[in-house]
């Protein structure tokens, strides 16, 4: 069986790419990414909901729910990483914050493809489900509105995780290719 990481850079490997989130320029893409993509599924979400009275309905309960929801799901869309990269490679994570993002890594160690898009893509998969079956199972608008809004925090919280993959699928296809999670900042080596 082939390993999930490496602990030192093996030799003839060299830096290719790296994707910074403490780095101006693209944290000001990333999070343009994320509003864009948010705000388009929210619009969609709308139309298709169309929740009436707002303020005849509104119940300020919800909303603190709503809140405590979006907060919550920050916290768990890094634990899944977590999870992730514990199951395919038993190392030691970091989790932290930054004015620009909240992030999962393994620093110590170079992760191969599979290992890595593995964690990239857990929270995106795992947590469509949890955000859109109560969008359609919810009878108040408003319930069914606030889950969508979730769906498109999700979504577009997912931009830099979606674009570390995209860089996997189109550029990085060798499933030699590792890459240093140190949370924050993603760097690909490949040979």
């Amino acid at each position: 069986m082939k390993k999930s990481y490496e602990t030192e850079l093996p030799e003839g490997y060299s830096e290719a790419y790296t994707v910074d989130a403490k780095n101006g320029r693209t944290v000001i893409i990333m999070n343009l990414a994320c509003l864009a993509i948010t705000a388009a599924i929210i619009a969609i979400a709308w139309l298709i909901i169309k929740p009436k009275n707002y303020f005849e309905n509104y119940d300020f309960l919800h909303s603190i729910i709503f809140i405590a929801a979006m907060l919550l799901y920050i916290v768990l869309h890094e634990l899944t990483h977590g999870i992730a990269y514990k199951l395919t490679t038993g190392r030691k994570l970091t989790f932290g914050f930054t004015l620009s993002v909240a992030y999962c890594g393994v620093p110590d160690i170079y992760v191969y493809r599979k290992a890595a898009m593995t964690a990239l893509l857990a929270p995106f998969f795992v947590f469509i489900p949890v955000f859109l079956i109560p969008s359609f199972l919810f009878a108040n608008a408003w319930d069914k509105f606030y889950c969508s809004v979730l769906f498109a925090m999700h979504i577009g919280g997912c931009a830099g995780d979606l674009y570390d993959t995209i860089l996997y699928i189109f550029k990085f296809r060798s499933p030699d290719t590792l890459m240093r999670d140190t949370g924050p900042k993603q760097t690909f080596y490949t040979k």
